[in-house]
């Protein structure tokens, strides 16, 4: 049986959840299909992390987010979006895969998944919105040794690393706040960054925490290094020609994701090579291929930092008003 609906969101992160939302409010129908759970990027968050955003800047669907804190945590954010979710009803689709983007006639898609057991769900829309968030191909070192089961492209506590050699490698946010929370546990934490100095986008309140840890020895730094391999027990790097082996029980390569552009490819929707951003117009988030739509931090392409939840959120209000467009266009009025 092959349902139909005005649009199918694929992502359920929170700018996902706003297109839906937005849609919602303008009586176009909707569904999210996500392949894990509800705001799942947010889940892989470290577990203490706090967010550099206001409470303000990461709500949706006018609804405020309320924190005794000046900043929201991790855990205020899933409490949140899951009310939010509740409170308008929002389709989603959890654990459910797509498989299959495809055009149909009549200027519409048909877009294909599948459950956690196999079930098959075949939906008709005149609109598509990719919403694949942040988090879904880590990027690699491309070095010996980084497929062992020691190897971790994400954080999420310190605790299994206490009274254990660590290396982070990265210089940016999750990597600092990694080292960070790790030292904080009891590990013995060395940095290596292939830069001179840490990243200049790090949060200004973390930094001179990172940088005090640093100066005191607490945290080992290694600027203008490189990872060379990995194997059970030390990560070898190289700076200015220099090998040096470092110990290492627990290896964090915190060095950001790719976008995951698989249905795009799939469609043949155009994707600059340089900057990965999909081709897209900002005033309607439209791709070349009409009714196909981008929101969120996939509009970053390889930068990830251009797009964030308090400016992504907005990105359904401008898809909504493109899809009233083309429905009017459809029906001749």
């Amino acid at each position: 049986m092959v349902e139909a609906v005005d649009a199918v969101v694929i992502g359920a992160g929170p700018c996902g959840l706003a297109a839906s939302i937005s849609m919602q409010r303008s009586g176009v129908s909707n569904v999210i299909i996500e392949r894990d759970c509800l705001v799942s990027g947010i889940t892989q968050y470290p577990t203490e992390m706090s967010f550099f955003s206001t409470a303000e800047k990461i709500s949706i669907g006018g609804v405020p987010l309320s924190i005794a804190t000046a900043k929201p945590s991790r855990r205020d954010a899933l409490a949140y979006y899951r009310t939010v979710a509740h409170h308008f009803g929002v389709r989603v689709h959890q654990f459910e895969t797509v498989d299959l983007l495809e055009r149909v006639p009549d200027e519409r898609w048909r877009v294909t998944s599948h459950t956690r057991h196999g079930t098959e769900r075949v939906i008709e829309t005149g609109a598509v919105v990719m919403a694949t968030g942040y988090f879904g191909l880590p990027n690699r070192l491309g070095v010996p040794g980084e497929q062992l089961p020691h190897v971790h492209y994400r954080f999420k506590e310190g605790h299994m690393a206490y009274d254990q050699d660590v290396v982070v490698v990265g210089g940016a946010n999750s990597a600092v706040d990694a080292a960070l929370e790790l030292h904080r546990a009891g590990a013995r934490v060395t940095l290596v960054h292939f830069a001179p100095s840490l990243d200049a986008n790090v949060k200004p309140w973390v930094r001179p925490d990172v940088e005090g840890r640093i100066r005191d020895g607490a945290i080992t730094a290694k600027f203008n290094s490189r990872v060379v391999s990995i194997d059970a027990e030390h990560v070898e790097i190289e700076c200015d020609g220099h090998r040096e082996l470092l110990s290492a029980q627990h290896v964090f390569t915190m060095l950001g994701y790719m976008p995951e552009t698989r249905l795009l490819k799939q469609v043949q929707a155009p994707i600059d090579p340089t900057s990965g951003i999909p081709t897209h117009s900002p005033a309607t988030m439209e791709t070349p291929l009409a009714g196909l739509f981008i929101a969120g931090v996939l509009a970053s392409g390889f930068d990830a930092n251009k797009t964030f939840i308090e400016n992504g959120r907005f990105h359904g209000d401008l898809i909504v008003a493109r899809i009233l467009e083309r429905q009017r266009q459809l029906l001749g009025v």
